[in-house]
């Protein structure tokens, strides 16, 4: 980066700065100023403004103005010291801007030097001008170019707003909540209800839950209560309920995932052929689309049938969500068959079943490691051709440590957004860690509400082809 002092402006010299605005710009630029105005962020409202959609912040195009100074025109030593501005017409998401800024008068007591300024879309209008002054470089001065740190834009409200655009329209559900006694799966079924997720039916202690409820401010308003002694007897209950159909979807509270889950396998009407299997999915801020990995919470050592199993509810509900056909990444520490790590061979053969029919719905690939099945960058680096690699929305992990290990890293680390559910019954389990916060616990009610949602309508189309 190299500067123009004083000495070397004369009056008429110009440079030029050109810049496409983007819809991450404004959102940048908004996060950085504070600047939330609806009329740069909200599609909604600003369709029905005079400017009839987003535009940017008129500042935006000042801020590029300044750029120009203090990086090319007179560059690095710049001072400056004020600025007029007229905003002539609205910046909108794809326009291309051209920058110009023209010497119109020298101060040389001061060394300030005046600047008309210019901005101008790919139409030639003028956006924006005006005329600005600057304290000019006395000396002349060559630095190194440094990278501005780069900024990753993620909106958990957004991505969760869009999760819950999924289930509107949907009737809600009426469903079981296994032993609530802690504040957590407390707080988390009646947020569930205030959002017209679900009809609860707490069923534990009442003394407990009620005096949960009044110690951590919970209302209890709109939500039934069956009273048992204690989390034995209320998964009994709970699967005895699905089981006659007088609730569509389980909700863990304060019991351990195995004691829910016995009780659930007892009945036989709630059994499916298929292995039960939990599927976590996340919202990455690095990634661009939800990504679902599976199975991190129940099988700890899956054999290659068993894993069939988990990779099928994983692809149906993947189709629930709304990916017709998911990609499927079958993870190990390496993108190569090896005899001496074990889950290789288990990847290639879940592709051949894939292949054969044996696994329908998705596209399989693997081994794949970790990086290669989210990057394009680390897949063709590799050389690896495949349809999955790269843009995965299935991970399908070897075992439950390594799975847990990826999904609690994802979410302590890279700052994902997480939800859980429990496939493979007759009916969805909302599967939630003690951990979790209030949000993570009303999107895996929203994921269960699909599925069942999903469930009724699959019955409903078994009856009419039989009746």
């Amino acid at each position: 980066m190299e500067n123009l002092t004083f000495d070397e402006l004369t009056v008429g010299q110009c440079a030029r700065l050109v810049r496409t605005v983007t819809l991450a710009d404004i959102q940048a630029f908004a996060a950085v100023s504070g600047d939330l105005n609806p009329t740069h962020l909200n599609p909604a409202y600003a369709d029905a403004t005079l400017f009839n959609g987003v535009v940017a912040h008129g500042m935006l195009g000042a801020a590029l103005i300044s750029a120009l100074f203090g990086t090319q025109f007179p560059g690095p030593g710049t001072v400056y010291l004020g600025q007029e501005l007229r905003f002539i017409r609205p910046v909108r998401i794809g326009d291309t801007l051209t920058v110009l800024a023209t010497v119109a008068a020298r101060d040389e007591q001061q060394k300030h030097v005046v600047m008309d300024c210019l901005v101008s879309n790919q139409h030639g209008q003028a956006v924006l001008e005006g005329q600005a002054r600057l304290l000019a470089p006395a000396t002349k001065v060559r630095v190194p170019r440094v990278d501005a740190p780069r900024i990753q834009l993620f909106d958990p409200e957004a991505r969760f707003n869009a999760l819950l655009d999924k289930v509107q329209g949907l009737p809600i559900v009426r469903c079981a909540v296994v032993h609530p006694v802690d504040a957590g799966s407390l707080a988390g079924a009646m947020d569930a209800a205030s959002h017209g997720l679900i009809q609860p039916v707490l069923i534990g202690p009442e003394g407990r839950i009620r005096r949960t409820a009044e110690e951590a401010g919970i209302s209890l308003h709109g939500a039934a209560i069956i009273a048992v002694e204690h989390s034995h007897a209320a998964a009994e209950m709970a699967a005895d309920l699905a089981a006659r159909r007088e609730v569509e979807v389980l909700m863990k509270g304060s019991l351990h995932t195995d004691e829910l889950l016995k009780a659930l396998l007892a009945q036989p009407l709630l059994r499916t052929g298929r292995r039960l299997s939990h599927v976590f999915r996340f919202d990455v801020p690095l990634y661009p689309k939800p990504l679902l990995i599976t199975d991190a919470a129940i099988n700890i050592r899956p054999t290659l049938a068993e894993k069939a199993d988990i990779i099928q509810n994983a692809i149906d509900f993947a189709q629930v969500l709304g990916t017709q056909q998911p990609r499927v990444a079958i993870l190990s520490a390496v993108e190569t068959v090896t005899a001496s790590i074990p889950s290789t061979l288990d990847a290639a053969a879940l592709c051949k079943m894939a292949e054969r029919g044996q696994i329908t719905g998705g596209l399989l690939d693997g081994p794949l490691a970790f990086d290669n099945a989210i990057s394009m960058d680390a897949a063709r680096i590799k050389g690896i051709a495949s349809q999955v690699a790269g843009q995965a929305d299935i991970l399908a992990v070897p075992d439950l440590e390594s799975g847990n290990m990826v999904a609690k890293q994802l979410e302590y680390l890279a700052g994902a957004s997480g939800s859980g559910l429990v496939l493979g019954a007759r009916v969805p389990i909302a599967l939630t860690s003690r951990a979790d916060g209030p949000q993570a616990r009303v999107a895996s009610a929203v994921l269960a509400v699909l599925a069942a949602a999903h469930e009724r309508k699959k019955q409903a189309d078994n009856a009419w082809k039989q009746g």
